[in-house]
């Protein structure tokens, strides 16, 4: 993944920051955050204004993240991810909980569980497979948030991402890489 750091943020993505910021501050369970908060994103997908043209840009070798802010307090951020066709990210869960929602383009994500193996290595076990297109929104928030994430479309797919974590800061949104067998 590559990064950029905060860029201008337009009016749209500047509303949706303090929409965000008001839920946030309730203190509320991370669930119910994740799930108050994607109800905030999801009639900003697709709006022409909500990213700039910087903010859209791919990287032809791996996904891009574009910050596009973080609170000063470490309370959230809020990214773009830019996928071009086949890109994905390794299998993961993450440090907070998150809201993603499709921008433009297709992604498709796959869960995961752990189990326990037979030979008493922990194996991971595929729970769903999920294909977000425009405007669907999904959230999380750990344990149980282990998964993979693929551009699965022919054009390039862009994803609003909500952490309730500083990104700026701690550079991803990931808690732990898995490279355990999976069935």
């Amino acid at each position: 993944m590559t990064t950029t750091l905060p860029a201008r943020t337009t009016a749209r993505m500047a509303a949706l920051v303090r929409e965000i910021r008001t839920v946030v501050d309730r203190g509320l369970a991370p669930d119910l955050t994740a799930y108050l908060v994607g109800e905030l994103l999801a009639p900003h997908l697709g709006e022409p204004d909500l990213l700039t043209q910087a903010q859209q840009e791919g990287d032809p070798d791996r996904y891009r993240q574009h910050i596009l802010h973080a609170e000063p307090d470490g309370g959230f951020s809020v990214v773009a991810l830019v996928w071009l066709p086949g890109q994905e990210t390794c299998i993961h869960d993450h440090v907070a909980w998150c809201v993603a929602g499709v921008y433009r383009g297709e992604e498709s994500e796959r869960r995961f569980r752990l189990a326990p193996g037979s030979d008493g290595v922990a194996r991971l076990v595929p729970t769903e497979e999920v294909v977000n297109g425009p405007g669907e929104v999904c959230g999380f928030a750990p344990p149980g948030d282990i998964h993979r994430v693929r551009n699965s479309c022919r054009t390039k797919a862009i994803s609003i991402h909500i952490y309730g974590a500083d990104v700026s800061r701690l550079g991803t949104s990931i808690r732990r890489v898995y490279t355990l067998p999976a069935e």
